[in-house]
């Protein structure tokens, strides 16, 4: 160490320049992660991971921390709330003509500000406590993140596969460093708090839940309407509501969230109306105005067609109006045959022959 403040001391000033930088909480533990790396491994053995193939990749990179950056003994956990302000979201899930964005998506990507804020907290470790080798990491490499987090005692991994903490709920992003100095750990969070409820499981729209704490991820939401690239299965467009960029439930289901605090980022609040917003108008948005307005946002990532895709599924599903049919039917000759599968069963829900 460069000074002669004891690990104690370091950690101390570590929290409190991490919460300086907007982080809610910090968390310490070594790299040994329990039995969370075998849990891991029989979930992509049984194929919940869909068509996410980045998750069975990297061998034990994943599971042995010290494999994906050799020389690491310690691994710093960071929480972020993100719950933003805007239109009630159990409102707009029960709006058909709406469109229904996951909370984390309706602002900036948070994953440039948390990185950020991860290389300037771990500059000023190494600055200020000395030396050392740091990686920070926001979805940017395989890495466990929820078992990391509840290893360094900032909340349990709830029924809905979700971390929870009694304090803040769910609704917060996460973040890690890698380093190899070595640090004083947090204790784990051994204790799980959801006793005998299991609101979320029901909660899941298209009954997603295998088993409390097991997630088939082809069923779910979030996965069908952002990770999934090709044409979702007919039998669950019906359940999926007007969610057409991820999905809360399970999380809008948990007791603990009301104990959630408003995120106090300013990049997190809602833009360009999206917390409350017509299915027909983003339906009618060209591609130039999707890329205008998705600048700086994680929705940009699922690209234009699948974004229709998604809305033609919701407008399918929403009650049956003028303004529904002829949005949809102004989308029939869209050059994506993706986007036109989509349109014709949407219309077809409404009652209306795609030929005619």
């Amino acid at each position: 160490m460069k000074n002669n403040h004891s690990d104690t001391d370091h950690l101390h000033l570590i929290r409190s320049w991490a919460d300086a930088l907007g982080f809610q909480a910090l968390g310490v533990t070594g790299i040994d992660l329990g039995q969370h790396p075998e849990y891991f491994q029989k979930w992509i053995d049984a194929g919940y991971h869909g068509d996410m193939d980045y998750m069975a990749r990297h061998g034990v990179k994943r599971l042995q921390p010290d494999a994906l950056i050799p020389g690491t003994c310690t691994i710093l956990s960071l929480r972020m709330d993100y719950q933003p302000s805007g239109a009630d979201p159990e409102k707009i899930l029960a709006s058909s003509d709406k469109a229904y964005i996951s909370r984390y998506a309706l602002g900036r990507d948070y994953h440039k500000l948390m990185r950020q804020r991860l290389a300037q907290l771990a500059k000023r470790i190494s600055t200020e406590v000395g030396g050392g080798q740091f990686r920070a990491f926001v979805d940017s490499a395989p890495v466990l993140e929820r078992a990391i987090a509840e290893t360094a005692g900032l909340g349990w991994i709830g029924k809905n596969t979700m971390l929870l903490n009694d304090k803040a709920g769910s609704w917060f992003f996460l973040g890690e460093i890698y380093t190899d100095i070595p640090l004083p750990q947090d204790a784990p969070k051994t204790q799980h708090h959801c006793g005998t409820c299991q609101a979320c499981l029901p909660a899941c729209p298209t009954d997603a839940f295998v088993a409390p704490w097991i997630l088939d991820a082809r069923k779910c939401i979030s996965y069908l309407t952002i990770e999934h690239h090709g044409s979702i299965d007919p039998a669950l467009r019906p359940l999926m509501g007007n969610r057409i960029y991820g999905c809360d439930d399970c999380q809008l289901a948990c007791p603990w969230n009301k104990f959630a605090q408003p995120t106090v980022e300013s990049d997190f609040q809602p833009r360009h109306g999206l917390d409350d917003i017509t299915l027909t108008e983003l339906f009618g948005w060209d591609e130039a105005t999707f890329l205008d307005r998705t600048a700086g946002s994680p929705i940009r990532r699922i690209g234009y067609p699948r974004w229709l895709r998604n809305i033609a599924i919701a407008l399918g599903n929403a009650t049956s109006s003028a303004a529904v049919i002829e949005a949809l039917q102004q989308r029939i000759n869209d050059p994506s045959s993706l986007v036109v599968e989509h349109v014709q069963w949407a219309l077809a829900q409404h009652g209306v022959n795609p030929t005619e």
